[in-house]
């Protein structure tokens, strides 16, 4: 590496520890600590960041660089990679840190994501991010591309937030959480990430519970959300939390034992809440007056002024808060035509704001007194101050107050008749406005109160779905959950390694001290094999005395050494305790995954070996080697299978002789060693077809059970929508004892309902969440394939049902939610229209693709319609008329909305056509 860079906050030097060593002083010399909000380090950084004061900033996070950067390895200890522990000091760190650098990049003239920011910046093209990566690797920044720097800044940036984020994320304290949330919504709107902040303030909304104990940081945390909320454009919103946060601060300062040594005085943090809602207060006001609405505006301006008197009587003389309150004292007087009282207190107010440096407040006082200048008629001192808070809105990215400051400069000059200094104004605020997009902003509004409503829903069923995956003896995760667990890391391309460990003739311990003991030997087993492995790494009870160990990024004889070690401790452990005379053993079997790889081969690779070690004489670890992790077909010159070769596993302590691997292909057995093999696949006769979900890489909510079923039987329906759960599960239970051999299906679940469902039925439960829906009980074996296609948004949770169905009925279902693209896509020799035995397209505004696809090709067509699109579809009609009226052949039409029928019948073609083939 280079040396460091003065901006990346990583020099340790004597000026960094002088500026904050005061601080560490009084928190007993740790950095991180003090960093937690309310952390008098933390108060100091954030004030730095908030007046752009960003040299002092970094010189205060100096100090706080204990651990090693991103980009760094972390140097394993022992030989063996160990995860480097995350804590909420560090989220709060790295937080920071990612703030002083996009404040940086503003500087620069760019956002996070290495684009220019169209604010009239010479910044040039977009920032090539890659290549400030390599720079911060590489340390060759003296002959690079100038603007080298402000990438590394941001790829920096954007490793340090995901890194906060996952600590925020494993942390207990909600709070935090919503706190540092917050700021990264903050981050996101510095860098005119409008979606990301978006979504980072809804899941910080619903972290808040009303419940929640008054704090100075409950307070700090709903002002900073009110504050990201009125950015967004959403000012009923932002109004109503920093209402809320001004009744906590009340509450806060009423009770003097709430309140710790590092925070404000009561009366400063009553002062600085109402100070801030008044500010919104008489910003809903001004929006009133441009909109020509006088009286309206008039009680926000009266309100204001009231919150702003309050706090200036309640602030000692001369507190770092009464510039602001005397800013919207001002800005209410003018509001409420009272420009002559508002002007001399404005001025002081701006002379004491640059005084400080307070360059934030700077820019709200210029824009206030030009504000008042202008309305009292003195227009040509109204643009110097109005000019200057453009300047600093613009350089410091205040959306806001930059608008406010155009729309009063095109006012001012077209009172003065002066179109040409106006023009180039009116021309920046309605590209200002056209980057708002009202009709987004309107959508926020509902989708903020529909995610925060979902968010909380899940958490609300949080405690059902740990119930619902936790091992009731020991508990351990079950095995729902270590399939699921398992699916989402082979779908996110890591490579563990799968240990299948089971406890040595468990029925003579039963017989021997009884069910009661023979529960407490699971339970012993279980704590040892937690205390073997790494904090990475997941036990999980399966079935039984049979147990599955879960090793992220771990080869198979990295597993092997760590069960081996395992097995001892097992084997050494005081089972006479216990009441056993004889010690207790384990056998496991170990595979480690490679490409191509499911959960369903991988289980079996290792449970295949796991009999290997039971055969051998138990007591002992066998795992899966290279080369047995392919085998290829081959032939005797006369047409008989060859004998195979057999190919030795490696075991401790016996090497026993495992799976036969024919080597004759030599340039097969060969990829198998360089790991070009296609994995486990070809070990099964039976290959596994996973249900598709809504979001790629994301693991259904239940495994489909095993042991196929020969026979499609029609599943029985239950119809989810307006019962509530207990009536579904009664009505499951029902479906269950009468039809034993078919599943129950149960469609247009809610979220708790398919918690339920699989609380109550265990892993003869397969689930879909994207589908809402849920089958209960063995699924017939796949025959024949249905591909279900869709344009994607509003439509894709009937295509969902549509695939869900069509595999509970039998048929191996595939969804394709890019009807576009996989109309010309080619998949191999066949597209993927062709490589189906039925076509089921569900569509709404766009219905006429149905025809397109059945124009296409000549296998048969289900054409869905949905309800979805503009409301002149009249609920779907449209849709259902278009597709009725279409003159491709070979197209048969559902009723509206109707995943089940359609999924019933793409099975019944797929399965008829698949076995007269």
């Amino acid at each position: 590496m280079s040396e460091p860079h003065a901006w990346d906050g990583r020099d340790g030097t004597d000026a960094g520890r002088r500026v904050s060593g005061d601080v560490l002083d009084t928190l007993s010399n740790d950095m991180h600590s003090a960093l937690v909000p309310p952390g008098a380090l933390h108060h100091r950084v954030t004030a730095a960041l908030s007046n752009w004061q960003l040299d002092d900033a970094e010189q205060l996070l100096a100090g706080a660089e204990r651990d090693a950067s991103p980009y760094v390895a972390a140097a394993p200890a022992g030989g063996a990679p160990e995860a480097a522990p995350t804590s909420l000091g560090r989220a709060w760190a790295d937080t920071l840190r990612a703030e002083l650098l996009v404040r940086r990049l503003r500087v620069a003239g760019f956002t996070l994501v290495g684009d220019p920011v169209p604010s009239g910046s010479p910044a040039g093209p977009a920032l090539d991010l890659h290549a400030g990566v390599a720079e911060l690797i590489d340390g060759t920044a003296e002959d690079a591309d100038p603007r080298a720097e402000s990438a590394s800044r941001a790829a920096l940036a954007i490793a340090l937030v995901r890194s906060a984020k996952a600590a925020f994320d494993a942390a207990d304290d909600d709070l935090q959480r919503a706190a540092g949330l917050a700021r990264h919504a903050r981050i996101e709107l510095l860098s005119r990430r409008i979606d990301a902040a978006m979504d980072e303030a809804v899941e910080a909304a619903s972290l808040l519970d009303p419940a929640l104990v008054p704090s100075a940081l409950l307070v700090d945390t709903l002002g900073t959300l009110a504050g990201v909320l009125a950015d967004l454009e959403l000012m009923p919103l932002a109004l109503d939390y920093q209402r809320r946060a001004h009744e906590t601060a009340q509450a806060a300062g009423a009770d003097p034992a709430v309140l710790g040594p590092d925070d404000p005085d009561p009366d400063v943090l009553v002062a600085a809440s109402a100070t801030q809602l008044g500010e919104l207060c008489a910003e809903l006001g001004e929006g009133l007056l441009e909109d020509g609405a006088a009286e309206s505006a008039r009680p926000y301006f009266a309100e204001a002024r009231e919150l702003a008197e309050q706090a200036l009587a309640q602030l000692p003389p001369g507190a770092p808060g009464v510039v602001p309150a005397q800013v919207v004292h001002g800005w209410a007087l003018v509001g409420l035509d009272e420009q002559a009282a508002a002007v001399g207190q404005l001025r002081g107010a701006v002379r004491l704001s640059a005084a400080a440096a307070d360059r934030d407040r700077l820019a709200s006082a210029q824009l206030a007194l030009g504000r008042a200048l202008r309305r009292q008629g003195d227009g040509r001192a109204g643009d110097e101050h109005l000019v200057a808070a453009l300047t600093l809105a613009t350089e410091h990215g205040l959306p806001r107050l930059r608008r406010a400051a155009l729309r009063e400069l095109c006012t001012l000059h077209a009172d003065l008749d002066d179109a040409g200094r106006a023009l180039p104004y009116l021309q920046a605020y309605l590209a200002d406005e056209l980057d708002r997009v009202d009709e987004r902003r309107t959508r926020w509004v509902e989708l903020f109160g529909r995610r925060k409503s979902l968010l909380e829903t899940e958490r609300a069923a949080g405690q059902l779905r740990r119930q619902a995956y936790e091992d009731p003896l020991t508990h351990l995760p079950n095995r729902r959950y270590a399939e699921a667990r398992l699916d989402g890391l082979l779908a996110a391309g890591d490579v563990p390694a799968l240990a299948v460990v089971d406890v040595d003739r468990f029925k003579s311990i039963n017989d021997s001290i009884g069910h009661p003991g023979g529960d407490a030997v699971l339970r012993a087993i279980g704590e040892l094999l937690v205390a073997g492995v790494r904090d990475t790494d997941e036990v999980c009870r399966w079935a039984g005395d049979e147990f599955v160990i879960l090793l992220p990024e771990t080869t198979a004889e990295q597993a092997e050494r760590a069960l081996e070690r395992i097995r001892a401790s097992v084997a050494r452990y005081p089972w006479v305790e216990l009441g056993l005379d004889l010690p207790v053993t384990i056998s496991a079997g170990i595979a480690s995954a490679t490409r191509g790889d499911d959960r369903k081969t991988l289980f079996a690779a290792a449970d295949g070996v796991l009999y290997d070690a039971k055969r051998s004489g138990r007591d002992r670890v066998v795992r899966l080697s290279a080369l047995t992790q392919t085998r290829a077909e081959d032939t005797r010159p006369g047409g008989a299978p060859a004998a195979p070769a057999r190919v030795p596993a490696v075991a401790v302590p016996a090497v026993p002789v495992v799976a036969a691997v024919p080597v004759a292909d030599a340039d097969r057995a060969a990829a198998a060693v360089r790991g070009e093999a296609a994995g486990f696949a070809s070990l099964l006769t039976d290959p596994y077809v996973a249900l598709a979900t809504d979001r790629p890489g994301e693991p259904v909510l239940g495994p489909l059970p095993a042991g196929p079923v020969q026979t499609a039987a029609q599943p029985e329906v239950v119809w989810a929508t307006g019962r509530s759960t207990e009536q579904v599960l009664a009505l499951v239970a029902r479906a269950r004892a009468e039809f034993p051999d078919r599943p129950a299906l149960v469609l247009r679940a809610a979220p708790e309902t398919l918690v339920a469902l699989a609380a109550e039925h265990g892993p003869a439960t397969t689930m879909d969440a994207a589908a809402m829906a849920a089958a209960i009980g063995p699924l017939p074996s796949p025959v024949g394939r249905a591909t279900v296609l869709c344009p994607g948004g509003p439509d894709t949770p009937v295509a969902a049902e549509v695939a869900f169905v069509a595999r509970v009925a039998g048929t191996e279902a595939r969804r394709i939610d890019d009807l576009t693209g996989a109309v010309g896509t080619p998949d191999g020799d066949r597209t993927p229209l062709e490589d189906a035995d039925c076509l089921v397209v569900v569509a709404g505004a766009e219905a006429s693709l149905a025809a397109v696809v059945a124009a296409r090709t000549d296998v048969p067509v289900v054409a869905v319609p949905t309800s979805a699109g503009q409301p002149v579809a009249f609920g779907g009609l449209a849709a259902l008329l278009t597709m009725l009226s279409s003159a491709a052949p070979g197209v048969v039409v559902s009723t509206v909305d109707n995943g089940y029928s359609a999924g019933v019948f793409a099975a019944r073609v797929a399965r008829r056509a698949a076995a007269t083939r």
